[in-house]
């Protein structure tokens, strides 16, 4: 397919990204300036036309948070303002989600907020990856994918995890849908963790719903923060006689104290290996042997190649996709299929 008209451009949050799915696809790169001046304000500007194409802009609500929404949506505003025909946001880390309902009285649901600024500023379509609460799809008026990358990082895990003696374990019950379906992919058992938040950034477990005696288990979240609910979970089934624990997670935020905490348990042998994907840029700044961080750009590229066709399915594509996985993750040694399709081909432009 010619690309002719469509340009992606990678803010700070998601160059890393956008650079690989331009490789991978041919689709022009848009160089950005991003300044930001002595009071705090951010000024974003491209530099080359878009008038009458499809941009794709990828960035990650990363840390600091407040300062990536508004790069997104100073360029966003830009490129509305450049006569863009049709803007595609990709958000692989989205931001907020955690505060996607009133659970007391005069909270705001700033899940909802960011989800209006985004269309007001000029998205047209948003594409979440592994979106902490699956109502947010529901906050916009304008299309919205949220897609998971679950099974890439399952199919790296499954390679030194014993598949006969896996116990799938949701550190909450917000994780319950999620690991019931890596569960039945890798038919096994599934433990659920009672957890309550007694303040933020705090939890504790109180039950453990589930076998996990002698068992291999594999710890499922959408993110990890501080990693006090990860760790406070590795700790728990390793006291209730699980065999090992390995954690997978999307998202590796890592705030503070986040790295001395899953060290600590990685000295105490209490997490075996920790995989993460490379949806935040800075992920791959923690370096430890007892963490795989998995690339999903090529991944990624397949998804934009998906969106920018007008004759292409996007649900097609997942479950052709999660399907080759599968037979990989249950067929070792027949499956041949690489499920990453998309070569590279040409050069960044820029």
């Amino acid at each position: 397919m010619s690309f002719e008209n469509i340009k992606i451009i990678g803010l700070t949050g998601g160059k890393h990204l956008a650079n690989k799915i331009s490789e991978y696809t041919g689709i022009e790169m848009v160089d950005v300036t991003v300044n930001h001046f002595a009071d705090g304000e951010i000024f974003v500007k491209h530099n080359s036309t878009v008038r009458h194409q499809t941009v794709i802009v990828v960035q990650s609500l990363i840390k600091p948070v407040n300062e990536s929404i508004m790069e997104l949506l100073i360029c966003l505003d830009a490129l509305k303002r450049a006569a863009a025909e049709r803007i595609i946001v990709i958000t692989p880390y989205y931001a907020y989600a955690r505060q996607d309902r009133k659970a007391n009285g005069r909270e705001p649901i700033t899940s909802k907020l960011l989800a209006s600024l985004l269309e007001v500023a000029g998205a047209n379509h948003v594409v979440i990856l592994d979106v902490h609460s699956s109502q947010t799809q529901g906050f916009f008026s304008i299309p919205v994918d949220t897609l998971s990358v679950s099974y890439l990082l399952i199919a790296e895990a499954i390679k030194k995890l014993d598949h006969s003696n896996l116990c799938v374990v949701a550190p909450d019950y917000g994780g319950v849908k999620r690991t019931r379906d890596i569960a039945k992919l890798l038919n096994c058992s599934v433990a659920i963790l009672d957890k309550r938040r007694p303040k933020p950034n705090q939890a504790e477990i109180l039950n453990v719903l589930g076998d996990v005696k002698d068992k291999d288990c594999l710890i499922v979240d959408d993110m990890i923060d501080t990693a006090g609910t990860i760790c406070l979970a590795a700790q728990i089934s390793k006291k209730q006689g699980a065999k090992s624990v390995n954690v997978l997670a999307t998202h590796g935020i890592l705030s503070d104290p986040a790295k001395d905490r899953l060290k600590a348990c990685f000295k105490n042998n209490e997490i075996k290996t920790l995989y993460l994907s490379n949806t935040i840029p800075y992920v791959s700044d923690f370096k430890d042997k007892h963490v795989v961080v998995v690339d999903i750009s090529n991944w990624l590229a397949g998804i934009v190649d998906i969106l920018v066709s007008h004759n292409k399915s996007l649900s097609e594509y997942m479950m052709s996709f999660n399907h080759c996985i599968s037979d990989q993750i249950l067929n070792p040694k027949c499956a041949k299929t690489n499920c990453l399709k998309i070569k590279k081909k040409s050069k960044l432009k820029k």
